[in-house]
């Protein structure tokens, strides 16, 4: 098949979704069908050894030919230019796609939000592709929740931007079974096209860290209990409580919270714990994808956050790295998240709600006094990532449901 796979987000740039998207493309690109991926260039969530400057807008990269596109700011910029770079972001794709593609495809794959970028999905379909929309985060109504979306008219508009999107997809995807529950009860429609796609993991990238990389030592953390996040650091993310917990935990002296990751919070974040003097939360820049197992090697626990804004029942990408990586899972996030449910049933670690910081202190100490079986926790939860979140069993299904 002829596939046409849609993200604003794709390595270099850093994070799960570009992960995702990567390995997508490449196993397909294996198993004989010819790839395009239609992407941003990059300029966002990049490793600080990265240069940007070498990409062109038509590269071949591990079989897969990828078309880059100079947007406006779609990531680290204000919601109102943000809100009109969405909006314009579809045409600026399609233009750069005609120019490189103008045979048909026969299967599209889009990955929202932005949502806005399902009419590349909906254009390829009238030219007879098969429409595969993959909802990660649901938009609007986590820009609801946060408060970034509060005029009635934009409400609207992205509302029936939403609904055009379910309409004009074959098939929708949703990464959890509440996500699902969540979008047919705002939308009964689409019950019978849409489905659960766990997201995946390539297993073996995370097997064993062969990397000579040492980030304990060159970022001075040696002999220090690590509870590392990797990702971004937006209004989503609700870090704060980290800060709130790390400030009640100074008796642990060995203990440090890493962050790593860039985002609209980070420079906001980074003066709270200097103004409150919190020698024990370390801020870092992104590192690239190939770097990313040695970082999450030289922790003892991942965590994660979401805001306790945040209503729907999104499930951070990064616990799938964290489970992969042997790593224990710590998510304070918010109560609908289906993070709490991945936890549970894995046995990988511990979760609490994002609104209980006593809580969210209660579990940073169990770990921290649980040292001696991190690694029988860690170890759980990679048999569980593996048993469910396979990569191979996943694209297996994609290609069924793209051929229809």
């Amino acid at each position: 098949m002829r596939i046409l796979i849609t993200s604003d987000f794709y390595p270099p740039e850093v994070g799960s979704a570009a992960q995702l998207m990567a390995e997508l493309a490449q196993e397909l690109a294996e198993r004989g069908h010819s790839v395009t991926v239609l992407t941003n260039m990059p300029s966002y969530r990049l490793d600080s050894t990265t240069d940007a400057n070498r990409f062109t807008e038509c590269m071949i990269e591990d079989g897969v030919q990828v078309l880059r596109v100079r947007t406006l700011p779609l990531h680290n910029s204000g919601f109102i230019v943000r809100g009109f770079a969405q909006l314009a972001a579809p045409f600026q794709y399609w233009k750069v796609l005609k120019r490189h593609e103008p045979t048909p495809f026969d299967a599209v794959i889009v990955y929202t939000p932005p949502l806005p970028l399902f009419q590349i999905g909906a254009r390829a379909k009238r030219q007879g592709a098969r429409f595969l929309l993959n909802v990660q985060d649901i938009f609007p109504q986590n820009a609801i929740d946060l408060g970034i979306l509060k005029n009635p008219l934009a409400i609207a508009l992205f509302r029936w931007i939403e609904r055009r999107a379910y309409r004009n997809a074959d098939i929708i995807t949703a990464h959890s079974p509440m996500n699902r529950r969540m979008l047919i009860a705002q939308n009964p429609s689409i019950r019978p096209k849409i489905l659960v796609l766990h997201n995946w993991i390539e297993e073996n990238q995370f097997h064993a860290d062969t990397s000579t990389e040492n980030f304990r030592e060159s970022w001075g953390l040696n002999d220090k209990f690590i509870a590392v996040y990797g990702g971004v650091l937006g209004p989503a993310q609700g870090l704060d409580i980290v800060l709130d917990v790390a400030e009640r935990v100074r008796d642990l002296d060995d203990l440090v919270f890493l962050i790593v990751g860039d985002g609209m919070e980070k420079e906001r974040l980074q003066n709270e714990a200097a103004s409150r003097g919190l020698a024990n939360v370390v801020f870092k820049p992104f590192v690239a994808r190939e770097r990313y197992p040695a970082l999450l090697h030289a922790a003892d626990v991942g965590f994660l956050t979401l805001s306790p804004k945040m209503k729907t029942p999104v499930v951070p990408g990064k616990i799938l790295g964290y489970m992969a990586m042997c790593l224990p899972v710590l998510a304070i996030v918010n109560k609908e998240s289906d993070a709490h449910v991945i936890v549970q049933d894995s046995q990988c670690g511990y979760s609490c709600n994002s609104d209980d910081t006593a809580a969210a202190e209660a579990l940073v100490r169990r770990l921290y006094d649980e040292h001696a079986m991190l690694k029988q926790i860690g170890e759980r939860g990679r048999a569980y990532a593996k048993a469910h979140f396979d990569k191979t069993v996943t694209v297996d299904k994609i290609e069924d449901l793209l051929r229809g």
